[in-house]
């Protein structure tokens, strides 16, 4: 007997007695391994049982690594938010709704809960006087003061006889999630994609859908717009994975996990040292140092001291891809604050592909990158503003904007007993977003929007340390200029070719590379 479950394993539901848990593919995480595991063997006394089925060599490497930490119990540091102004809207109105506060004794208050430890008494007030409608401009757009608020006294209460109904019916932190609909400027229909894919959209991205391909022109509320692009090669993958990210602290483990066995590759006893330390069959060891193995002959083995860039030309485009193995989040903090510099710099559009072992930037074959160019992008000052002016206009501004609009209550879903719609409100947080960056940057929901999506959605604190490192000199960086991308590339190569779409087109793909690099291996030899 046995059950099949997504990933929602990993909540405290007791489903009866269960044997064993086997996870396929890597769960991404030491944390997340444990809660799954421990699903098994659920109880007192009794040992939980678990296997791993690996999916390629990268998840070789990493379920080797992940399984050595959770037996030695190295569990994945915790993340917890960081002043969510969104929510903290939400508990101040609670607040309101049962007694007049003193401004004084609510800030204490609210810094008890670990989240606003180190809450600023000005992002405090910024938020009672949103609350309290001293925003000029807003209440045009039908956004109204819910508190009243008396900054000479200290004080602060409700306000109004709907916002008790108005505070019930949209509290939660939960989005509702769209299906976005596609149509083409002549307003023909097309289909629809995910609102996590279309929030990766950028103005001239083209990417396939229906088995046609599309340039994507602009949004509007709940739809977007293209033009057909027929031949044109995608710029971004059709197929949309919903993998959990891998976690940093687990990253770093398996950079220093290659340098581990770089060092061993020429040892006789490098299979039975891998096996007895890291419990793993013969069959996995003589894959992780065949991969090694493959890696050092026709490249260079990134690690923990060493970043390599691979720079790799097709018939038309130039490939840079950065071994990065921090986590797709940290990665994608990187990736999009580069893709911007050269951007501005070479005055074309950069393509991305990201994974959690690196990313690939992809740009026209005339606009190649120099040696000087690809360091100086390590030597950027400040990352959190590059990253910031790199997400202005972008959909995924656009869109996790109405997320925190709703939790801020700026845009109610539920009003006088109706629901809006998803496209009404995506139309109502566009345009308020538009007022907000012109008359109001400092607004407490804005500086939400974009730290929501520079620590929770993407992990900029970790992607600030990994650069740091780079520019102190604890990690070099080698750039090398190679024929095909290296046996560590494969994925990255899989995920940037967007005409790819079946997985088994894929593993075709990789088997290709694979024949390709081991020929000029021997060529080499």
């Amino acid at each position: 007997k046995a059950v099949v479950s997504s990933t929602s394993l990993e909540l405290g539901i007791d489903i009866g007695s269960i044997d064993l848990v086997v996870l396929i593919g890597s769960p991404k995480s030491v944390n997340r391994a444990l809660q799954r595991i421990g699903r098994a063997g659920h109880r007192l006394h009794e040992v939980s049982k678990g296997v791993i089925l690996v999916l390629d060599r990268d998840d070789l490497v990493e379920c080797t690594v992940l399984a050595h930490n959770a037996r030695n119990r190295r569990l994945d540091r915790i993340k917890i938010p960081h002043n969510p102004l969104d929510v903290l809207v939400q508990h101040l109105l609670g607040m309101a709704l049962e007694r007049v506060w003193d401004i004084n004794e609510a800030y204490s208050l609210v810094k008890r809960a670990y989240p606003y430890h180190d809450l600023s008494f000005e992002d405090f007030m910024s938020v009672l006087r949103y609350l309290a409608g001293e925003y000029a401009g807003l209440e045009e757009k039908k956004v109204y003061a819910k508190i009243w608020l008396d900054e000479e006294e200290g004080k602060f209460g409700k306000r109004g006889k709907m916002t008790r109904a108005i505070y019930y019916m949209n509290t939660g932190t939960i989005p509702d999630e769209a299906k976005i609909e596609v149509y083409t400027l002549d307003k023909r229909f097309i289909g629809t994609v995910e609102e996590e894919f279309a929030e990766r959209l950028m103005p001239g991205d083209i990417f396939v859908l229906a088995g046609r391909t599309y340039e994507f022109k602009k949004s509007r509320g709940n739809r977007i717009y293209v033009v057909p692009k027929e031949g044109a090669k995608p710029t971004i993958p059709a197929w949309f994975s919903e993998m959990l990210p891998l976690s940093f602290d687990l990253a770093i483990d398996v950079q220093r996990f290659r340098r581990e066995v770089k060092g061993l590759l020429n040892n006789r006893r490098a299979k039975s040292f891998l096996m007895k330390k890291y419990q793993i069959d013969e069959k996995a060891a003589k894959a992780i140092l065949g991969y090694f193995r493959e890696q050092e002959k026709y490249s260079t083995i990134p690690d923990d001291e060493i970043l390599l860039v691979e720079e790799v030309f097709d018939e038309r485009r130039a490939k840079y891809f950065f071994h990065t193995l921090i986590g797709r989040r940290a990665n994608e903090a990187l990736s999009r604050a580069f893709a911007y510099l050269i951007s501005k710099k070479k005055r074309t559009n950069v393509g991305i592909a990201i994974s959690d072992n690196g990313f690939m930037l992809i740009l026209p074959k005339e606009k190649p990158l120099s040696e000087e160019e690809i360091k100086e992008l390590f030597q950027v000052e400040d990352l959190r503003e590059t990253l910031k002016r790199a997400l202005d206009n972008t959909e995924l501004l656009k869109r996790r904007f109405r997320h925190v609009a709703n939790r801020g209550l700026l845009i109610l879903r539920r009003y006088m007993g109706r629901k809006k719609s998803l496209s009404r409100q995506q139309l109502n947080a566009q345009t308020l977003l538009r007022l907000l960056k012109k008359n109001y940057p400092d607004f407490p929901l804005l500086k939400e929007v974009y730290r929501e999506i520079m620590e929770d959605k993407m992990d900029i604190e970790n992607a600030e340390l990994f650069l740091n490192w780079v520019k102190e000199g604890k990690i070099k960086v080698v750039i090398e200029h190679n024929e095909l991308p290296s046996p560590f590339a494969f994925n990255l190569e899989v995920i940037g070719a967007s005409d790819v779409v079946l997985m088994e087109d894929r593993r075709e793909l990789i088997k290709q590379l694979h024949r390709k690099i081991m020929k000029l291996i021997e060529e080499k030899a």
